[in-house]
This record gives structure tokens, sequence and C-alpha cells, in this order.
């Protein structure tokens, strides 16, 4: 068994190296460092066509793993984030219009618009700390699929490379440094959805410019059209060589929209709007986002690799939505107005060490991050018909955060391995209050996040896994500072600017069965506190002690040599401790999700893939007494490929289902009436059936 392990192993890197062109310089050198030291260093040079791969003796959990191009290229996606749902486990919904950041579910997690899942692109993280909508807030709308090269996930807290965030998980999207084909893709589907995508990568110089440029508009099913237009673009260029290089990235993107928030119930069953209609139709945003880039690469002579990325971006959003109505000003309405301005700068380094000592494998690295949010402008205003009433907060904030971690892996025999990290993350926070001068101030504070892993086998193509580790996620800056409560001008209490999180996991993972990879994994996360700032009412809300339970189980099948077949179960229970009997549920917690999926790619140029994507009842309050109903989606892609020309169908919402994307369950006002509102289920549809169709001209 060991020289099979050994010739797969051989097979593997083969094909890193045949695929150096497609994935690009950084990948090559990797894979030259693992060629000097062995099987513990070969890790990082795979390229993953698709889950596959058999991460056997490579990764270090069985919740890490890695999706490639060759499963999105025919994944039918409503939406951009959805790239996010081949992490197996994770749910990619909306409550707003398409513009804004999605819902994510993930381990018994609503994480609301990212908190909690650290997700970064090419390197570059993009949850936004300290948002004047939410804590964490991820939007990757403007994230073009065809560019996406993998998707590398990581899920618990035993990494000590991703810090701020990642309690439930997190992920590293690489996009492409070279196209094998320049790229004229059109795309033209029902309720005015239009998509054009121009994209190449000639040779200029010594190395590759690659361009992008995709308009698209789209109007929705709702009542209100969401004349939602969104452009981006980027431009990266790539020199140097396998061992040494460089890249510089721009990333632009724009976007505006017209919304249509969560709706009553009640308002639908008594015929006042229709269940894609609105209850405030000036719901007028807009958003953008420019990002500037650079990495830098260099394979030291005694097996070393060093790494350096750096980043400055600057982002706007203007959100305006209304979640009760009439419930607080029966007059102007609910309507309020969220600004936020800022400029994001950061870098990125690590210094990895390939050893043998004594005759063991061992690899040590050294890491260093760097950022700095300054926020101009992070505001919250009540608003009529899009016009500011009154501030209810007004702000200048600034998050400086410096993380620095060491992991260190052993290779102490052929069926065991030891993965030791730890990190140190120092946070500054500065708050500058123009509304109520009591509530800025500066805090600080420091946490420590040890991590373990203990890797046994393969012992008949299984590996086991047992993980733990501590890590954290920070609160929003004003919650730190804030001692009067903008809305009430009541006294508040200040939160701990950075929260505990404590999780361990044992599980395996196997290819015993030719063509068929399975991970099991049993899990565990704790969380001191919820606490977040509620950006909707300009205050920190309090929630208790957390504790999350579950069990997940993955598998990818490569049937044939055209037909695969993907299925992944994720089982939660998510509860607070400290509550009393009857108040312990947390609100949209997910506890089952399943995705499964089927992937045909004939000869003869016909593909195609079908997908269900199964969410469970979720608890909308703290006794379970009022619950969502599931939602179940069905998606099929139909395709024809040709040299030069591909073209096909997206069906999304096959069987037309009238699920919810999403629900709540809390008190608004419709106009007429009682003052103290009425407790009610508030929902946002899935899409109806669409049709898209599209063609792709490959030159």
């Amino acid at each position: 068994m060991g020289i099979i392990q050994e010739a797969r192993r051989f097979t593997l890197l083969i094909c890193t190296v045949a695929s150096v062109n497609l994935l690009g310089v950084s990948h090559a050198e990797e894979v030259n460092s693992a060629e000097t030291v062995g099987e513990t260093i070969e890790l990082e040079g795979i390229t993953v066509e698709g889950r596959g791969e058999d991460l056997t003796g490579i990764a270090n959990s069985a919740s890490q793993g890695r999706t490639g191009r060759a499963q999105l290229e025919t994944r039918p996606i409503l939406r951009p984030a959805e790239v996010l749902e081949t992490v197996p486990g994770l749910v990619a919904t909306q409550h707003s219009g398409e513009g804004k950041a999605n819902q994510y579910f993930l381990r018994g997690f609503n994480l609301d618009h990212g908190s909690d899942f650290a997700t970064s692109i090419d390197g570059i993280p993009f949850n936004l700390p300290s948002h004047g909508h939410a804590q964490g807030w991820l939007d990757i709308n403007f994230l073009i699929p065809e560019l996406v090269d993998e998707v590398e996930f990581k899920k618990g807290v035993y990494y000590a490379d991703v810090g701020d965030f990642s309690s439930a998980g997190s992920a590293n999207i690489r996009l492409a440094r070279r196209l094998d084909k320049n790229i004229l893709k059109t795309e033209i589907g029902e309720d005015d959805f239009y998509r054009v995508l121009v994209a190449g990568s000639p040779k200029v110089g010594d190395g590759h410019l690659l361009y992008a440029l995709q308009p698209q508009y789209y109007n929705g099913p709702w009542t209100n059209p969401e004349n939602n237009k969104k452009i981006s673009g980027i431009l990266k260029y790539t020199g140097g060589d396998d061992e040494r290089g460089y890249s510089l990235s721009a990333l632009g993107y724009y976007a505006e929209w017209e919304a249509t928030d969560q709706i009553a119930q009640r308002a639908v069953d008594q015929g006042l709007i229709s269940r894609f209609g609105t209850l405030d139709p000036a719901l007028n945003n807009d958003t953008e986002r420019y990002t500037v880039a650079g990495d830098w690469w260099n394979t030291g002579e005694n097996d070393s690799l060093t790494k350096l990325n750096v980043y400055a971006s600057y982002y706007t959003l203007d959100l305006f939505s209304n979640f009760t109505y009439f419930l607080d000003d029966p007059v102007n309405g609910d309507q309020f107005e969220q600004v936020d301005r800022r400029g994001v700068f950061g870098a990125n380094t690590s210094h990895q060490w390939f050893n043998n000592w004594f005759g063991k494998d061992i690899d040590n690295t050294l890491g260093l991050q760097l950022r700095h949010d300054e926020v101009f402008d992070v505001a919250l205003y009540q608003t009529r018909e899009g016009e500011r009433q009154s501030t209810t907060r007004q702000d200048e904030i600034g998050v400086t955060s410096l993380g620095l971690y060491l992991n260190n892996e052993i290779k102490w025999a052929d069926k065991l391995r030891t993965i030791i990290g730890l990190r140190g993350d120092f946070y500054r926070f500065a708050v500058d209050s123009s509304i109520i001068p009591a509530n800025s101030g500066n805090e600080t504070d420091v946490i420590f996040s040890p991590k373990l892993g203990l890797i046994l086998g393969p012992w008949y193509s299984t590996e086991f896994y047992v993980n733990a580790g501590l890590g954290f996620h920070s609160n929003d800056a004003r919650g730190t500072t804030t001692v009067v409560d903008p809305v009430t001008g009541e006294p508040t209490e200040q939160v701990d600017p950075l929260v505990r999180s404590t999780g361990a996991e044992i599980g395996l993972r196997s290819t015993l069965i030719p063509g068929l990879n399975s991970t099991f994994a049993l899990w565990f996360l704790e969380l001191d506190s919820e606490l977040v700032f509620v950006g909707d009412v300009g205050n920190t809300e309090a929630s208790d002690k957390s504790r999350r339970f579950g069990a997940e189980w993955n598998n990818f099948y490569q049937a044939t040599d055209w037909l695969s077949l993907d299925f992944d179960l994720a089982l939660t229970d998510a509860q607070f401790v400290d509550n009393g009997p009857g108040n312990r549920e947390i609100d949209n917690s997910v506890d089952t999700i399943v995705a499964a999926g089927a992937t045909v790619r004939l000869p003869n140029g016909f593909n195609g893939s079908m997908r269900v994507r199964h969410s469970g009842a979720r608890p909308l309050n703290g006794d379970g007494s009022v619950e969502s109903e599931p939602t179940t989606l069905v998606n099929m892609r139909l395709g024809y490929q040709l040299k030069k020309f591909d073209v096909g169908v997206d069906v999304l919402n096959l069987l037309d289902s009238n699920d919810s994307d999403i629900s709540y369950f809390y008190t608004s006002r419709l106009q007429g009436e009682a003052a103290e509102g009425v407790d009610d289920i508030h929902f946002h549809p899935v899409n109806p059936r669409q049709i898209r169709l599209f063609a792709t001209w490959n030159f």
C-alpha cells in the first residue's frame, strides 16, 4: 500500500508541473521546493482541478480542501457569492437587492453578511470591520466566476495563518494569472438579465497581462424593478520566473440598485403586496471598491520560500433599508441610510523553511499580517424616501491590527505528522464620534491563539485527524467606546474588543474506494459571546455564550471519465449556553444542509450539471416555537463545446420553488396597525425559475 501511495503522490506532482502555466509561477516554485524535501512539502504544489483530488497525506484536517476551476466551469450560478457554496456545508443567500453583500450560513452560524467567515481574494482580506451595516461585511459581488482558479477553504480555528472572523471557517479565492484562451462571453436571461465578459492574457515583455471587463444589468422578478447596474474589471501583470517573480494587480467594481428588502408575511396574506412586492420602494443604493495589490515571491538557496503581499483599497457604500416600516415613526416611516467610506491598507508576508532534522521532514513558517482601516465616515441616518431627516450616529474610525504567527509541521514517521501553531494578534481601535462626543475614545487589546493538529495514517488509503485550537473575532470599534445609547440616550455598557472562540475536531479522509474521495468530521465550537454591533440601531446588542456541535460527511465520486457525482451533508446543533430553558435557540441557525450534484462531460462536446441544495428549518426565536420553512433549490446547466465556441443554458430554480431565501421573526408595523406593532415572520423569496442563455467565443 505504501508503494501505491507514493506512486499516487508522484503522479500528482507530475500533474502539477505540467499545469504550472495554468496556475501561475508561485505554485511552480512551491513545487520546486517540494521536490527537494519530500512529501511533507508536496502539499503546497497540488493543482486542483476539482474536489476529486486525493489530499490524503496533504491536508491538515478533515475539513480542509480545495475546489478547482473544472468544478466551477459547469456549475450553474445565480450570483457570484455562490462560488463559496463549493465549500461543503456553506449556503449563500440574499435578503435584499443583489447589489448588497450576501447572507451566509455555515456550521450553525447565521454569518449575517460575513462575520466569522474570513474570505480573501488572492490573499487580500475582504471582510470589513466596523462596517456601517454589519461587522465583518463581505461583499464579493464584483467577482468574475470565469477567472476563479481555485477556492481553498478551511473550517474551524485550527490554522495559524488565519485570524479575525475565521471561527466558523475561511476561504481564499485564487484568481487566474493566465488564461488558455481569450474570452468573449454574452449572457441573456429572463427578468432583464444581461451580462458581457471580455477577458484575455496576452504576453507582454517577460510576463502576461491578464485583463477582464464585465458589465451586467438585472431587473429581477420584483414588482419594483431592481435596475441593478454593475461593472467589474481587473488588470494583473505577472512577471519573473518560477523561483523569483512578482505580480501587480488592479481591481475595480461599481454597482447601483433599487432594493426589495424582506417583507412581512401578513402583508402578502392580506393581499397588500405579492411575494415579490415591497413595502418601501425608495431604497436606492450604490457601492464601489477599487483595489491595487502587489505580490512578490522568492525561493531561497537553502530550501526556503518567502512571500510578500501588499494592498490598498478605497471603498464606499450608501445603503437604504426599512425592516420595520412604521413601527418607530408612524409619520415618516422607519427607513434609514447607512454610509461607509474607507481606505484599507495592509501587507502579508511569510517565510517558510523546509528542513530535514535528524531524518525528520520539518516545515516551519513565520508570518506577519498588518492591516489598517481608515474609516473616513461611517454614519446612520433616519430618512424618508431617500431624504435625510435626522442623524442617529456619525463617526470616524481607525482600526489597526497586527498578527504574528508561527507554524511548525513535523513528519515523525511515515504515518505520523504533528502541527503546532501559535498566533498573536494586537488591535487598536480609535473612534471619533461627532454626534455624541462621549462615545469617542481609544481601545487596545491583545489575544493569543494556540493551534494543535495530529495526523495519523494513511492506512488503506484512509487518514485520521485530531485538531484543536483557539480563535477569535473582533467587535465593532464603536461598541468598545460607546457609553451612551445613540437612540435612547441611556447609559450602555462597552463590549470586549476581541471575543474568544474555542474549537476541536476529529475526522478522517479516505480514498479507499477507487474514484471516491470522502471526508467525515465531528466538530465542536464555543464562543464566549456573540456580541455584535447592530448598525441598524447604532448600538451594540449582547448575546450570551454559545456552543455548537456538528457532523459533516462530504463525498466526491468520479464514476467514469465523463461522470462525476458529489454529495455533502452537514448536521449542526447550536444553542446558547447560559440562557434558561425555553430561550436557548440561536436565531437562524441551520441544523441541516444538504448539497448534491451530477456533472457530465461527454467526448462529443456535450456537458451538463444538475445540482440540488437543501437547507433545513431554522428557529426564528429563542424557544424555537417559530421556525422557518425548509428551502430546496434545483439548478441545471446544459452546454455544448466546440473548438472555439461554448453555448448553453442555465435553468435556475428548475422546479420553480416558492421557498424563502431567508426568514426572520420580529415586530413591525404596517400603516394603520396598532402602535405596538405585530410580531410576524418577514421573508425574502427565492428567485422564481429563470432561464439564461450563454455563448462564449474562445479565441
